[in-house]
């Protein structure tokens, strides 16, 4: 359905709101769907919150595993709530218009928390590969100050490139349309609306992706073809398994999270289509945060029994 932008625009030229595209006409099928990522939502935000709780109140958690793990956790939550509270808002709102300064921001922290869990990622590979490949000089070469000045370049990589990517696309003018066909503030729908010649743009974004995506998982790849070269010369089984399975929840992770995000900004603009685009998005902005807590707490004892102290210690708290 094509919005009257002419109600959105400064003196009649530039759109100053735009609105999200409906998900569906039906109304049941906007609460149901309202429903289910409300629920993924919260089960989400608890799982992150629970272990970045369990790191910090158990001292035998404080590793640099764990401290990456941590960090991953809380840039989680900053990824969903950047997302998805606009979103269930759409779903059951009439009025699905967000201003272009709320949807600059929304893109900034989008932005900020994904490319820093991009090079997060890429710091917990090189964790592995220094612990499995070099374990003599783990403990040097993975210190605590080298450990904060990883996350602090995660955190401040995604900076950078949120206020860079964000600035430079509200930078252009938008005469209309103003229908987001998307369901949050992410760069191609923002590019597809904006006047006259995007293709520099375009081009940047592209340029970002395959620096800030593909770079760190290029990384990667080469810490596991190490890794995995290391483990199959190992003697004993009992080693190969103990290495494999330190690393075999993180691999999942990476799966989950570059498998939908590089199509979405790596593929070329020709092949993409609204729907195949949306449908990524709610994959790896809903369901792979809420899988991560799931993956990393069934898969590693130490996690699971941290939980359960954690959880025992609020339960004599509310109950003391």
């Amino acid at each position: 359905m094509s919005l009257n932008c002419s109600l959105w625009q400064d003196n009649s030229v530039s759109v100053k709101h735009f609105a999200f595209a409906k998900f569906s006409e039906v109304t049941e099928q906007c609460f149901l769907l309202f429903t289910l990522i409300l629920l993924m939502f919260s089960a989400s935000l608890t799982g992150n919150a629970l272990i970045a709780l369990a790191i910090w109140t158990n001292s035998v958690l404080h590793t640099p595993m764990y401290f990456f793990l941590a960090n991953l956790s809380l840039l989680e939550i900053g990824y969903t709530c950047s997302v998805i509270p606009k979103m269930l808002q759409s779903l059951v709102s009439e009025v699905q218009a967000v201003s272009q300064k709320g949807c600059a921001t929304q893109m900034f922290f989008f932005t900020l928390f994904g490319i820093s869990e991009c090079c997060l990622l890429a710091a917990m590979a090189l964790d592995r590969y220094v612990a499995i490949c070099s374990p003599l000089h783990y403990v040097t070469r993975m210190s605590r100050g080298v450990c904060v000045h990883l996350a602090m370049v995660s955190w401040g990589v995604g900076c950078i490139v949120g206020l860079g990517q964000t600035n430079y696309i509200f930078s252009l003018n938008f005469c209309g349309p103003c229908e987001i066909d998307h369901f949050f503030c992410d760069l191609p729908p923002i590019l597809a609306l904006a006047c006259g010649d995007t293709s520099h743009n375009e081009a940047a974004v592209f340029a970002v992706a395959i620096l800030c995506i593909s770079s760190p998982f290029l990384l990667i790849i080469a810490s596991y073809s190490r890794i995995l070269a290391a483990v199959l010369i190992m003697p004993s089984p009992e080693g190969r398994q103990k290495a494999l399975s330190t690393c075999s929840s993180h691999l999942f992770v990476v799966t989950l999270f570059y498998g939908s995000g590089s199509v979405t900004y790596l593929m070329p603009k020709a092949s993409h289509s609204p729907g195949m685009d949306k449908l990524l998005a709610l994959f790896y902005t809903v369901v792979t945060p809420m899988l991560n807590p799931i993956i990393y707490s069934l898969r590693n004892n130490e996690v699971k029994a941290a939980l359960w102290r954690t959880l025992g210690k609020k339960k004599v708290l509310t109950y003391g």
